[in-house]
């Protein structure tokens, strides 16, 4: 069902890519992967189907994520996915061109958002909006950061995690670091390479990270059987991972999201500070389900720490308030008029 003359808003992250449109709310849900076959760089499958022949694929076929950390790594494969996800909502009826509104990691250069700007235009954009992430997920997660309190959002996304403080409908301070879920399943796959000469692949590493992961000495106690090849015979074998080796294997990953969060906070004006001690730190994306996440931070930093509902959806739940209150965000928002000459 596609939806005709609709403003959208597009969560365009590094795993994956949801689409919020106006008056119906998320209606598109898909991986961020394209298959395309490599001799005549044509495509063949994006999103979902796209995912299953991640590590699959025959060699004439290869299957790529076009986004790394949080921004555009293969501009030409974006533009791609992108004009096929707004075609699959808003058809092809060049009549009825969307508004688009695209979340962006707040460190991102001004060549970046220049990309992501081009894609989304050339893939049917008639007006294109950036907003960055952290001020999306407030908004998502039901935060008013209009008021004159100071409001902190903690986003983990697959490719970038961002931080801000915001109060009177602006980010005072904010800062990203470009680690996020990805980098988790790097760590994973290096310590079970290392530690027990077995490969495995990044589907597999995410799903031990779901399944057993923990980051919290006290969390979670579970193990899982993980299939890999042996580096030594080359022949497929199974090891047995268990919770505590999750800790070890995310301790750099976690360590570096959680400096992140206090170099924030030591940053933060002293009254903004009072207010983020009484009503905490709000996490948002898919990074903040790893087991114990919330719990080490609130530890380290002594501010109670919250996991929004349903955090996988702010930020594209955001993008759609966004959508309403244009006018209202303008100094969050920043558009791109060069179709509007046109």
């Amino acid at each position: 069902m596609w939806f005709r003359g609709k403003d959208i808003g597009i969560d365009l992250g590094t795993a994956t890519v949801l689409v919020y449109v106006r008056g119906k709310g998320i209606v598109l849900n898909e991986p961020a992967v394209v298959a395309i076959e490599r001799t005549t760089n044509r495509v063949l499958a994006i999103g979902e189907e796209a995912r299953k022949m991640i590590g699959r694929t025959p060699g004439h076929i290869t299957a790529v994520r076009p986004l790394r950390e949080g921004v555009i790594a293969d501009f030409d494969i974006t533009e791609k996915m992108l004009k096929h996800f707004i075609l699959k909502v808003c058809g092809a009826n060049p009549l009825f061109k969307p508004r688009v509104v695209v979340c962006v990691p707040s460190s991102i250069t001004s060549v970046e958002k220049r990309a992501v700007e081009d894609a989304a235009t050339n893939a049917g954009a008639k007006e294109c909006y950036l907003i960055e992430e952290p001020v999306a997920a407030a908004l998502g997660a039901g935060i008013d950061i209009w008021k004159p309190h100071g409001s902190m959002v903690l986003d983990i996304g697959g490719g970038t995690t961002d931080v801000a403080v915001m109060s009177l409908g602006g980010v005072v301070i904010s800062d990203s670091v470009r680690i996020g879920g990805d980098k988790f399943d790097e760590a994973m796959v290096r310590y079970v390479k290392k530690r027990y000469n077995l490969l495995i692949g990044e589907r597999t590493a995410e799903e031990i990270k779901i399944n057993v992961g923990t980051v919290f000495p006290t969390g979670r106690n579970a193990s899982m059987e993980v299939r890999g090849r042996d580096l030594v015979s080359g022949l497929p074998a199974s090891v047995t991972l268990t919770s505590l080796e999750c800790l070890e294997a995310f301790a750099e990953p976690t360590n570096n999201i959680v400096a992140l969060v206090r170099t924030v906070l030591e940053r933060c004006p002293p009254e903004l500070a009072a207010d983020i001690v009484d009503k905490g730190i709000i996490m948002t994306g898919g990074g903040s389900l790893l087991d114990g996440l919330d719990r080490l931070i609130a530890e380290v930093t002594q501010v109670p720490c919250n996991v929004a509902d349903d955090p996988v959806s702010c930020v594209a739940h955001g993008t759609g308030k966004a959508l309403e209150n244009l006018d209202v965000l303008r100094g969050a928002v920043s558009a791109s008029h060069r179709d509007l000459r046109r």
